[in-house]
This record gives structure tokens, sequence and C-alpha cells, in this order.
């Protein structure tokens, strides 16, 4: 049995950074040393970022992913799952042939993971509109990974060296956010970032930091009242079962002290609250791991990055971080969900 753990990389969307930040990560030595790496996509896609990032990498097409253990230093092992012609290739343009590309990309992965031919999958961006527009209807890869594993309660968590941040809701409209809160919910949330925080820090009872929705918690019911229906005694229900939880915390103070150490994971109400102070300080090395799945998914934690396609200065340090979480994970797993 090989050693090193077997990694599929989804390309994501091949009209944006994606097969560009995959080819800059594959020639870091620390992507060899960690595992062996498999790339799910389109070869002319990878082809052209070969030149644009100016490497003299081979590819090396493999039927089976187990065949990308054979494949020697200077290349880079591909599952390919289409060949999508120039007209569907334009940086910035995605086609419902690139948005099923996508689709097929995804799954692939997921069902190798679910078989364990692979040990994780980290993906690359995907453009959600293809992705729909192509006829499949979710909301990004986290739901479509939940339908995919046949799970409901699961989360999504971004994650770095100094913050952790796990939401209760996703991809939600922020007017529809406030009828999504409930006590289970949160609860839910609040079980599911505990172990998976645990998991990742090798913390036995890891210190988690819920927020309120609303400004200064509520004020007492003044801006609202779901601090007290619903995540207080969510948080209760979370201290009685043993977690060390603690909340709701106004949110526009508690990253002050969770970027100091003070927490080593915050649940935040829904997208935008916690997730832009998590990249205000981990837009380059951020990782998105989706916990509560029976795999393990990490991605990189930005977007499609259009205006950058195609020019080659695309960072790959966040699909590194996923690579090096994914391969961390991998190695700690013994067939848990995650």
């Amino acid at each position: 049995m090989p050693e090193k753990p077997l990694i599929a990389i989804t390309m994501g969307d091949p009209c944006a950074v994606g097969p560009e930040i995959i080819v800059k990560a594959w020639r870091h030595p620390e992507v060899a040393a960690l595992c062996t790496p498999l790339v799910v996509g389109d070869r002319p896609a990878l082809e052209r970022a070969l030149q644009v990032c100016g490497s003299r990498l081979g590819i090396v097409e493999v039927a089976e992913p187990e065949e990308a253990y054979r494949v020697p230093d200077g290349a880079m092992a591909i599952l390919p799952l289409s060949r999508l012609s120039e007209e569907d290739l334009r940086y910035g343009r995605p086609t419902l042939a690139a948005g099923e590309a996508v689709y097929r990309y995804i799954c692939t992965a997921a069902r190798l993971c679910l078989a364990g031919r692979v040990a994780a999958m980290a993906t690359a961006p995907i453009n959600k509109e293809a992705m729909n527009r192509a006829g499949h209807d979710f909301h990004g890869h986290t739901e479509l990974l939940a339908e995919l594993c046949g799970v409901d309660d699961y989360v999504m968590m971004l994650a770095g060296d100094l913050l952790r941040v796990s939401l209760v809701t996703i991809h939600e409209a922020l007017r529809d956010v406030p009828g999504l809160i409930s006590r289970e919910r949160v609860l839910n949330t609040i079980r599911i970032t505990a172990d998976g925080v645990r998991r990742l820090t090798g913390k036995a009872r890891p210190r988690l930091a819920v927020l309120a929705l609303n400004p200064h918690c509520g004020e007492g019911g003044m801006f609202g009242n779901e601090e007290q229906e619903y995540i207080a005694p969510a948080v209760e229900t979370a201290k009685h079962e043993g977690i060390d939880a603690t909340g709701p915390h106004s949110a526009d103070t508690l990253f002050y002290f969770a970027q100091q150490g003070v927490y080593d994971g915050v649940v935040a109400m829904y997208h935008d609250q916690g997730l832009i102070p998590l990249k205000m300080l981990h837009f380059d090395d951020g990782v998105n791991v989706t916990l509560g799945l029976p795999i393990i998914r990490t991605s990189v934690d930005h977007g499609t990055a259009y205006d950058l396609a195609g020019t080659g200065r695309a960072s790959e340090k966040s699909l590194l971080a996923a690579v090096r979480m994914a391969v961390g994970m991998a190695a700690g797993s013994k067939g848990e969900s995650v």
C-alpha cells in the first residue's frame, strides 16, 4: 500500500484560475512530499495553464485513479473527464459545457472518496451560475457534496492559522437569514464544529465562541430576539453536552479576541458575518473545509478570479493550504465523519 495519500484535486471552472493554481501548486516540492496528487478535470485546460505559467511539467492521462502512483516525477497525473473546445474555454466566460464539466469533476471525486479509492478531495473554485445553467441546481460545492454523501447535517468552515469560522447559514439572501436561525440548527452547527475543530487541532475540548445575529446581541430584545429564543438556549444545551462553547457574543468585538487565540473556533450566523474577518487575515492561505461529511473535502477560500485568469498571477497559496489540510485530515481520519 503506498504510504503517501492519493488526493484528488478538482479543476473547478476551467475558464477561471483553477488550472493555473493547480500547475503552480504542483511545482512546490511540498506537494510531492506530502501526497500523490491527481487532477480531475480537462486536459486542454491543463495544457493551456502549463503554457500560461511557463511550466515544463508533462501530463499523463490515467484511466483509474490508482495509476497516478506510477506517474513519474516531472509529470502531472490527470483523470480527464472532459475535452472542452476553445469556444468553451474562453477565460471568464463559462458555457453550458463548462458548467456540466464542473459538475462531473465534483461528482467523480466525491464518489472516489466514498469508495475509498482516494484519501481526500481538494477543490478549485467554481462558477455556481454556470453549473446551475447546466441543470444542476446547487448553491455551491457544499450543498452538492452533502447530497452526494446523503448527509443532512453539515457545516461549512473556513480555516487559517489564526481563525477557524463555521457558518450556521451558508449561501442565503441576507433577508432570509433570521427565519433560518433555530435552536436546533445552531446546536447542530456547534456540535459539528466542535468535532471538526477537535480533529483539526488535536484538542480534546476546543473552545468555541458562538456569535449573535443582531448588533449588541439584540440589546435585550430591542434589536431582535433571536439571541434569547434560539442562540443562547443552543449554547446552554451544548455546554450540558460537554462542549466548551460560550455566547452569544457580539460579532463586532469577538474577532479581536479570536485572532489572538482566545478561541479555537467561531460559529457565525451567516456568510459575511464570519468570512469577512476570516478573509482579511487569511485571503491567501485560508481553506474551506466541509465538516460532517463521511469524506474529506477541502477547498481554496477564494472565487474564480476571472480578472486574473490567463495571466499566471493567481496565487496558489490557498490551494497549497487546502492540500496540506486534506493530507493532515486523512492522516488522522479512521473512517469517521469529518
